[in-house]
C-alpha cells in the first residue's frame, strides 16, 4: 500500500538535531562516543519475541504522538519514499530517522522506484548505501524494503522478474558492503488473485516477462504459477522475508464491514486460506518456504482490517479486534517461530480499491485504543528492545 513522507520536509531542520541523539545517550550512546558501531545487520531480528511497529502518517502526526497514544515506543518505524530519491526525499527521510532517533527502534525504509527499475543504478545504490551508513552511525538501523509488492501489476516496477532480480540484487550489494548495519527485505505481495489481471504493469501475455513468470510451462501466466518464486533475488542478497497482510474482507469488490473469518492470517501466509470461494487454494506456504527453508526471519511489514466509517455491516471494534486476536494471538509465536516484525497501518485515508474512505487505524479512537492496548501480546518487543549502538570489535 502506497504512502509517503510527504510533510515532513518542513520540519526536517528542526528534527535534524536529534540525529546526534546517540551523543547524548536518547539512542544508546555515550557523551565520549557521539557515533555508534553500526549494530551488524544479523542482530536485528530479535533473539526471542516479534518486533511490533507502525506506518504511520507523517504528515499528520509524529512518532512520539503515535507512542503516546500506544503507550509504548514501537519497534519500528515505516517510511515510504521513492527511489532515486530527489532533494525533498532526503529531506524528509532525514526529518523521520530523527524521530526515530530520539525516541529508538529501526526504521523500515520501503523504496519505491517510480521512475522504473533501470533508475535503480549501482551510482544510486551507493549512495544510498552511504546515507544509511550514515544514519546506522547516528544509533539508527535500517531495514530497506526495496520495491515491494513487485508481483502485482500497480507498480512502475511489478511483474518484470529478471530486472528486480538485478535491480534488488544491486541494492543489497551497495549495503552489505557499504552499510552494513543495513538489511534487506524481500516483500512480494500475497498472492492471493495471482497474476491480477487489469493491472497497469501486467506483463504481457508474449513478453519475456512472462516467459519467466510461466513457471508451470503451459504457455500463459494464471494463478496455478508460483506467484513468488520468479522474483526471488537469492539468499545471499535477502536477509529478510516480508509479506504485508491486510483484512479487506471476504469477497470483493471490498468495502463492506466483515469480522474476520478465524484462522484467516495464519492460513494465508501457509497456503492453506480457501477464500470463501476457494481462489485462494493454488497459494504456496510462504512461511514454509521462505522463512524456514531459507532460514529467514519473517516480517508482516503492513496490516490492519478494513473499516469503512458509516457503510454498515460490522462495527469497528469487531473487524478490527477480529484481525489482530489474529495477528497477536499469544500462540503466534510457536505456530510462527520466525516471525520476527508486526507494523500495524496507522492511517484513515482514501481508497481507490473501494472509491471512499477507509479507518485503519487502531489507536486513534479512544474505544479502539484502550482494547488494542490491552491484547499487546506478552512476546511483544518495542523500541527498547532494538539494540542501537553496538560494540567495537575486540572490546565485547
Amino acid at each position: 500500500m502506497r504512502t509517503g513522507l510527504a510533510g515532513l520536509a518542513a520540519v526536517a531542520a528542526t528534527t535534524l538535531v536529534s540525529l546526534s541523539a546517540c551523543a547524548t545517550g536518547g539512542a544508546g550512546g555515550t557523551a565520549a562516543s557521539p557515533r555508534c558501531v553500526p549494530v551488524p545487520s544479523a542482530d536485528l531480528a530479535p533473539a526471542d519475541g516479534v518486533l511490533i511497529g507502525a506506518n504511520i502518517d507523517w504528515g499528520q502526526e509524529t512518532l512520539a504522538e503515535y507512542a503516546e497514544r500506544l503507550g509504548q515506543q514501537p519497534a519500528v518505524a515505516v517510511a515510504f519514499t521513492g527511489f532515486p530519491l530527489t532533494g525533498d526525499d532526503g529531506q524528509n527521510l532525514d526529518a523521520a530517522v530523527g524521530q526515530v532517533a530520539t525516541g529508538g527502534g529501526l526504521l523500515l525504509l520501503t523504496l519505491e522506484p517510480t521512475q522504473g527499475l533501470v533508475a535503480v543504478t549501482e551510482g544510486v545504490a551507493t549512495a544510498l548505501a552511504r546515507r544509511l551508513d550514515g544514519y546506522n552511525r547516528q544509533g539508527v538501523p535500517v531495514v530497506v524494503r526495496f520495491a515491494h509488492e513487485m508481483n502485482g501489476s500497480w507498480y512502475a516496477w511489478g511483474q518484470q522478474p529478471t530486472a528486480y532480480v538485478t535491480a534488488f540484487r544491486r541494492v543489497a550489494a551497495a549495503l552489505h558492503s557499504g552499510a552494513p548495519g543495513s538489511a534487506t527485505m524481500w516483500a512480494p505481495n500475497y498472492g492471493g488473485g495471482y497474476p491480477f489481471t487489469g493491472g497497469e504493469f501486467l506483463a504481457g501475455t508474449r513478453s519475456q516477462a512472462a516467459a519467466v513468470l510461466d513457471t508451470d510451462g503451459d504457455g500463459v501466466v494464471t494463478g496455478a504459477d508460483d506467484p513468488y518464486a520468479p522474483y526471488w533475488p537469492g539468499d545471499d542478497a535477502v536477509d529478510w522475508v516480508g509479506m504485508s497482510l491486510y483484512h479487506w474482507g471476504d469477497t470483493y469488490p471490498w468495502g463492506e464491514n466483515e469480522v474476520p473469518e478465524p484462522g484467516k492470517f495464519v492460513a494465508q501466509l501457509t497456503g492453506e486460506y480457501l477464500g470463501l470461494g476457494g481462489d485462494d487454494r493454488s497459494v504456496p506456504d510462504f512461511y514454509g518456504t521462505y522463512a524456514e527453508k531459507h532460514g529467514k526471519p519473517l516480517a508482516i511489514p503492513e496490516t490492519a482490517a478494513l473499516y469503512a466509517p458509516g457503510e454498515g455491516g460490522a462495527d469497528e471494534l469487531s473487524v478490527k479486534r477480529g484481525w489482530w486476536h489474529q495477528v497477536f494471538d499469544p500462540r503466534l509465536h510457536e505456530l510462527l517461530p520466525r516471525l520476527a516484525m508486526i507494523n500495524w497501518f496507522e492511517w484513515d485515508k482514501e481508497e481507490t480499491e473501494t472509491g471512499g474512505r477507509i479507518d485503519w487505524t487502531a489507536v486513534s479512537s479512544p474505544s479502539v485504543r484502550g482494547a488494542y492496548r490491552a491484547d499487546l501480546p506478552g512476546w511483544a518487543r518495542w523500541a527498547p528492545d532494538v539494540p542501537a549502538c553496538g560494540t567495537p570489535a575486540g572490546t565485547g
